[in-house]
Order: C-alpha cells, then sequence, then structure tokens
C-alpha cells in the first residue's frame, strides 16, 4: 500500500488480534503505557510520538490531529506512519486495539 497524507488518508479500526496468552484490560493498559513511555527513546520526533498517542486513543480526530502534525499515513490503522523527514513510527497492534482473548473483570 502506497503511504498518503493524512489529509488524503481513511483511518481505519485495527484489525482484531489475539494476544499469546489472555491479558486483562488492567495488563493491557499497563503494556501500552510501558510502550510509549519508551517509544521516543528509540528514535523520531517526541512531538510525533504524543501525537500519535492521542491519535490512536481518540479515533475520530485522529485525521485533525496527524494532520496538524505532517504524519504520512503508511498503514490505514496507523500502525505504520513516517514523519516529514522520512522517518518511519511503527506502532504495535496491542495499542492499536484490544485481543479477541482479552479476559474481563
Amino acid at each position: 500500500m502506497g503511504c498518503l497524507s493524512s489529509k488524503d488518508a481513511s483511518i481505519l479500526k485495527a484489525k482484531k488480534w489475539k494476544s499469546q496468552e489472555p491479558v486483562t484490560l488492567e495488563e493491557l493498559q499497563k503494556r501500552r503505557e510501558e510502550f510509549w513511555d519508551t517509544a521516543p527513546h528509540y528514535g523520531g520526533d517526541p512531538v510525533i510520538w504524543e501525537a500519535l498517542k492521542v491519535a490512536v486513543a481518540d479515533l475520530e480526530s485522529a485525521k485533525v490531529i496527524l494532520e496538524a502534525a505532517d504524519v504520512i499515513i503508511a498503514e490505514p490503522d496507523l500502525s505504520v506512519v513516517y514523519d516529514q523527514k522520512g522517518r518511519k513510527y511503527e506502532i504495535p497492534i496491542f495499542c492499536l486495539s484490544e485481543p479477541i482473548n482479552l479476559i474481563r473483570e
């Protein structure tokens, strides 16, 4: 799939997935927090990482958020995007949706 500017892209909810082991919502949230806390340390612009975090949490506003940050969408579920300098940002599936084997407490 080709890359699209955020103006031209449609943002879709991530596909369903299955965790290797069932997880609780609390465990999933902890894993997400760990990812977002550490992601900027592995490269890219911290401002872009923050925009991605907000966009993933609010898909209805995601297009506007990413457009303001000049993000180029490579995958419509936001799993792969680029900034204007060509730096790649990959967001793991566990940040994009809940697993089908989520333990509801």
